[in-house]
């Protein structure tokens, strides 16, 4: 063996769309067949079911959509030698055993299978609940290259490439949906570089691109060498089809720049945000565009993500809203070139306070009135999302959303959060990154006070610890689970540390009640932490 050329198709596939996944792998295979004089493609993890499928595997008539696909496959892929992830129904039928499978086809035969090994039930991953795992290698053979084919988890475990390599293989191919998070991307290399270290052959990784719901995929396919060295890395974020030579044994490929660490952030967030929207059918979003830093980069990501003509920024100021608010919603309306309106709230806010004025009598004025004002841009906001069908981008940052520093039916409006895990301190890095790329965000916003202006003279400080602090402690107890002694021996003020895990406790129903949005760190609130509502753990 002496040539190969090998393609891998990093692709943005939807979950349940089998047709529309098998038609972008057939014009994959075309692509790397005619243009790349291709021998092998690999596609992603589950690539014709999309990742993750959760529940829809146990939809009744999916079997014989999946069926479909494969002798779709089968008739219109020629030429080329394709890998694919599928779900495999044993029995034909839901209720018997299903695999989280690879197929590869060859001129209309399916010439091996393999069922993935080890199946993560942690974090985003639930695969327990469906999968069946397999235990046998697969090796196959093109053009004299013996290949061993594993899928996604089974690269984080030694069994399943010491089995293909004891099988005789050649080359490790690893298939993913892999999702992405901070620090992702140093975390999974240590692993490949483990692995080729380990058997000493190389490995090529591929992954699919995009976002779904509360994930988000990177890409980040590559192909290191038997000596560990990379010899192709695809660009983050970046749906494509990417080819790799092997000639008298040694890969060749180009390798994309690596992302900052802001950058890539800020290229997964649009990414969900773009795919989240357009997916789900909405012309359009909606964002209340108030001045503040955490809705200046909300509405920068959505005008990345789909388009400025379709962001429609609503200015909603109170009587405690300062100009240089409002001029600032302006200006970056008007740099974005965002459509931008103004609907002032104290209207909507008297007749609330008048019509619960008969109720109130006799109270102070405290945090309720602060909400009603909240609540009022929510009913405005989603008043427009009614009439226009504009998605509400709600604006909380993780940092609230931990503690509850938000309104419920408030600023928590809305049907997707796309900083909902993103700490204070980073929202500002991000403003501070976007900005380099063009400067949409003004100077003032990321520098003055974060503040609500729902009082006169309010800061975000008056109710919560810097935000340096606050962030530190926070990631220590959601992302680490260290207990509340240990985050105090770590230096953190005693009080402070009790005052925050309280905080973070007792605003878990608010949590369950708020949309979607991209995780973006090791723990995200949602589909990854699950706590319960009424309990009580004391110190843990």
């Amino acid at each position: 063996m002496n040539k190969l050329t090998l393609a891998l198709a990093q692709l943005n596939l939807w979950v349940g769309d089998v047709e529309g996944n098998v038609g972008k792998i057939i014009a994959a295979a075309n692509k790397a067949r005619d243009e790349m004089q291709a021998d092998l493609i690999a596609c992603p993890e589950l690539s014709l079911i999309g990742y993750p499928p959760d529940d829809l595997l146990l939809r009744s008539g999916l079997p014989k959509v999946i069926e479909d696909g494969v002798q779709r496959l089968l008739a219109e892929v020629r030429g080329i030698t394709l890998v694919v992830g599928l779900p495999e129904y044993d029995s034909g039928r839901v209720g018997g055993a299903l695999y989280n499978a690879a197929y590869v086809i060859r001129d209309g035969n399916v010439i091996a299978r393999y069922r993935k090994q080890q199946l993560p039930n942690y974090g985003v991953f639930d695969e327990c609940r469906h999968f069946t795992p397999g235990f046998t290698p697969c090796v196959f053979s093109v053009n004299g290259l013996k290949i061993g084919l594993t899928i996604c988890e089974d690269a984080w475990f030694s069994q399943p490439a010491a089995q293909a390599r004891d099988a005789g293989a050649e080359l490790l191919l690893n298939i993913n949906a892999s999702p992405w998070n901070r620090g992702k991307r140093a975390q999974r290399q240590r692993v490949l570089d483990t692995r080729v270290a380990e058997t000493g052959l190389p490995i090529a990784y591929v992954n699919c691109v995009g976002g779904q719901d509360e994930v988000v995929f990177d890409g980040d396919s590559q192909v290191l060498r038997a000596d560990g060295s990379v010899a192709f890395a695809a660009p983050q974020f970046e749906e494509g089809v990417y080819a790799v030579t092997m000639r008298d044994g040694l890969f060749k490929g180009e390798t994309a720049a690596l992302l900052g660490d802001e950058a890539e952030t800020y290229g997964a967030l649009v990414a969900a945000t773009r795919d989240y929207v357009t997916r789900n059918g909405f012309p359009g979003a909606l964002i209340g565009l108030s001045g503040g830093i955490d809705s200046a980069l909300v509405a920068a990501i959505a005008a990345d993500a789909i388009g400025a003509d379709k962001v429609w920024g609503v200015s909603m100021p109170s009587r405690y809203t300062l100009d240089m608010s409002n001029d600032d919603a302006r200006i970056e309306a008007e740099a974005l070139g965002i459509r931008y309106t103004t609907l002032p709230i104290e209207p909507a806010f008297k007749a609330f306070t008048t019509t619960l004025a008969e109720s109130f009598a006799g109270k102070k004025t405290d945090i309720t009135e602060e909400n009603l004002q909240s609540r009022s841009r929510g009913v405005l906001l989603m008043g427009l999302s009614n009439k226009f069908g504009h998605i509400v981008l709600t604006t909380g940052n993780k940092s609230e959303m931990a503690v509850g520093y938000a309104t419920l039916y408030g600023d928590m409006c809305g049907g997707f959060a796309p900083i909902k895990d993103v700490y204070k301190t980073l929202v500002y890095r991000l403003a501070r990154y976007r900005n380099t790329i063009s400067p949409v965000i003004p100077e003032r916003v990321i520098t003055r006070a974060p503040s609500a202006e729902l009082r006169e003279n309010q800061t975000d400080q008056d109710s919560l610890p810097p935000y340096e602090i606050l962030d530190a402690i926070l990631e220590a107890y959601v992302e680490d689970s260290r207990s509340i002694a240990e985050i105090i021996a770590a230096g953190f003020e005693e009080a402070t540390v009790r005052r925050v895990a309280g905080l973070v406790r007792r605003s878990e129903y608010k949590r369950r009640q708020a949309p979607p949005g991209p995780k973006v760190t090791r723990c995200a609130f949602g589909r990854e932490r699950r706590y319960p509502l009424t309990a009580q753990y004391g110190d843990v």
